[in-house]
Order: C-alpha cells, then sequence, then structure tokens
C-alpha cells in the first residue's frame, strides 16, 4: 500500500524548516486590544510599503505585500494575525470551487439515474422474452387454454408498459444530453482541477495574463516557477497508480508552502506552476531551493519500499515584454536546464 510517512504543516516558503503541527492559539484566548494594536502597526507598515514602492494602496495590492511582509515578521505576531485571518476568510474563488465540485456531483447523479432507467429497460425487454418462452410452452399443451388466455392479456400489459418505458428512456435520454451540454460549456469556464485540487490550466494562463498587466502598469516584479516529478524518479518506480499518488502528494505540499497570494495550479501531464506575485528571481530561486528541501524530506512507501521524493523546477521572470505563452515556454525549458545541470533540482531561464 502506498502513503506519506509523514503529514506536513502549512508554512511559508521563506521559512527555513519545516515545523511540525503546532495549535493555533484560539482567537479567544488573545488579548484582543493587544491584538489590535499590533495589526494596526503592522497594517500601517504595509501602506508605508506599497508607497515606498510606488504602488497603489488598492485591496489586491495590499493583500499581496500583507502576506509577504509577514513571513518577516516574529512566530507570535504570524500566529496572531493568522488566526484572525481564519475566522474572516471569504474567499469567492473557493465558493466557486465548491460550486464546480457540486454541479459535477449533480451531474454524475443524472448519469447514474439514466443508467439504472437503462438497466430496467433492458429488464423489461427479458421479460418480454420470458412471456414469449412461456407462452410456446403453454401452446403446446392443450389443456392450458385458460392460462393462455390469461398469459396473452398479460403480454399485451407489458408490451405497453414496455413501450411507455422506451419513451421515457428516450426522453431521459434527451434530457441528459441536454444537461451534458451545460455541464460541458460550464467545464470550459471552471477554475479548479478536480484530480489534483488545485486550480487549472485555464485559470493559471488567466493570472499570468493579468499579472502581466499589472507589471506593465506598476512595475513590479513577479515570477512563474513550474514543477514536476524528476523524470529519474518516475523511470525508478515504473507504477503508474504510484505515481499518480506521488504526484499529487507533490500538489498538496505546493498547498501548504504556498502563501495567500500564490497561484497554485496543474498545467497538464503532472506538471505544476506556482506564480509568486511581488517575487523577484533571487526569491524565486530561494523559494525553489526551499520547496526542493521539502519535497526530498517527504519519503514515500510503495509496499515494503521507501522512496525519497524528488522533483525539477524551472523558474523564469514575468515581464510586460512576453505573452504569457513565452512565460510558460521559459519557466518549462528551465525544468530541462536542471535536468541537464544535475548539480540542482531548479534552473533559472531567462528570456532576452
Amino acid at each position: 500500500m502506498a502513503g506519506i510517512m509523514k503529514k506536513r504543516t502549512r508554512r511559508s516558503l521563506d521559512d527555513s524548516n519545516v515545523q511540525e503541527n503546532e495549535s493555533m492559539p484560539a482567537i479567544k484566548s488573545l488579548d484582543i486590544d493587544s491584538v489590535s494594536s499590533d495589526i494596526e502597526i503592522y497594517a500601517k507598515e504595509v501602506l508605508n510599503s506599497l508607497i515606498a514602492d510606488n504602488l497603489p494602496p488598492t485591496p489586491n495590492n495590499f493583500s499581496l505585500y500583507f502576506d509577504r511582509l509577514l513571513e518577516d515578521k516574529s512566530e507570535n505576531l504570524r500566529k496572531q494575525i493568522h488566526s484572525i485571518l481564519e475566522l474572516e476568510e471569504n474567499n469567492d474563488d473557493e465558493n466557486t470551487i465548491i460550486l464546480e465540485q457540486n454541479l459535477k456531483q449533480g451531474f454524475s447523479s443524472v448519469k447514474n439515474i439514466l443508467s439504472v432507467t437503462a438497466n430496467l429497460y433492458k429488464n423489461m425487454s427479458l421479460m418480454t422474452k420470458i412471456l414469449e418462452k412461456r407462452k410456446k410452452e403453454l401452446l403446446a399443451n392443450p389443456d392450458t387454454k385458460d392460462a393462455l388466455n390469461v398469459v396473452g392479456i398479460l403480454e399485451g400489459d407489458v408490451s405497453k408498459l414496455n413501450s411507455i418505458l422506451k419513451t421515457q428512456s428516450t426522453q431521459m435520454k434527451s434530457l441528459y444530453e441536454d444537461t451534458a451540454k451545460i455541464v460541458k460549456n460550464v467545464e470550459n469556464e471552471t477554475i479548479f482541477d478536480n484530480q489534483f485540487g488545485v486550480y487549472n490550466k485555464r485559470y493559471l494562463l488567466t493570472k499570468i495574463g493579468q499579472e502581466i498587466g499589472l507589471i506593465k502598469e506598476f512595475k513590479h516584479k513577479s515570477s512563474l516557477i513550474m514543477i514536476e516529478l524528476s523524470h529519474e524518479l518516475k523511470k525508478s518506480v515504473n507504477n503508474e497508480k504510484a505515481i499518480l499518488l506521488m504526484t499529487r502528494t507533490i500538489a498538496r505540499l505546493l498547498l501548504k508552502t504556498s502563501r495567500r497570494s500564490d497561484i497554485v495550479a496543474h498545467y497538464g501531464n503532472g506538471v505544476f506552476a506556482m506564480l509568486l506575485k511581488h517575487t523577484d528571481i533571487e526569491s524565486a530561486k530561494k523559494a525553489s531551493e526551499r520547496l526542493s528541501d521539502l519535497v526530498s524530506n517527504s519519503n514515500f512507501f510503495l509496499a515494503d519500499r521507501e522512496i525519497q521524493l524528488k522533483i525539477s523546477i524551472g523558474v523564469t521572470d514575468i515581464d510586460a515584454k512576453h505573452s504569457v505563452e513565452e512565460i510558460v515556454v521559459s519557466a518549462i525549458d528551465g525544468i530541462q536546464k536542471a535536468y541537464e545541470q544535475k548539480n540542482s533540482d531548479y534552473a533559472v531561464s531567462l528570456r532576452f
């Protein structure tokens, strides 16, 4: 049986060590006046940093800087602020994801209803054939005239019921096809990847495009990293189910280590991406190093075999001179460079 040896807790990519699970202090146990005062001081610091970097203090920019600057604060302040944030957090994207999941579950139920109806129709057809067989047996016996009449009446009733059921089955199939079209249209607008529990490729590309526009306007630095399981690891395991479980483990680790402002998405074929807003290349390199260390410290069990997880990471910057596609290709090229240089799990790929 495959599994993960240790559970990891969520932490910032800028933390130097993986921390064991610690209980967050209940908000009722905090000195509310003191916490409010600390947050007020910190909020002013965030605002001053935005102004110093020549960025407008919009809610989005404030949230980004609020998360980024918090990484350098004391553990006590981080815990206090996270406690309050957990109570008031209301993420529209998360609500959309829940809606998408419920919609797909509803469509699955409709599909199951159609399947049951089809089976019922098959059973009715089988019953008709059985009646035909029994009628022939009765015809061979001249002493069963009354029984033959009853069977004839029953046959007519079953035939009528079968006809009604066939009509209703056809109507249900038509309704199912209409529902399938609606769900397909919705899926074309979804933002969530059900398989790995992160954002999907469509959402990622949209966010990169938005970030390019923001960088063009405000001249800040942002980065993109692409991550996948090492090719060597995949070859050594050579087990599709185990590789899928390992890939899901990587997705969970990415979520646990990401900041609220980071976008974690599945690009496709087991390749993940992290959009690091307001993060320059040097900071992205440090984040990649720490992510690589975190993954390598997460062991995976396949039957009686213990496997050390290993990833390859491509790092690139996001600028206003290149398209979304060019930026993504650059990050993917970084993964290939990481394989070629062999002395590091990540490599930087820059465009000129």
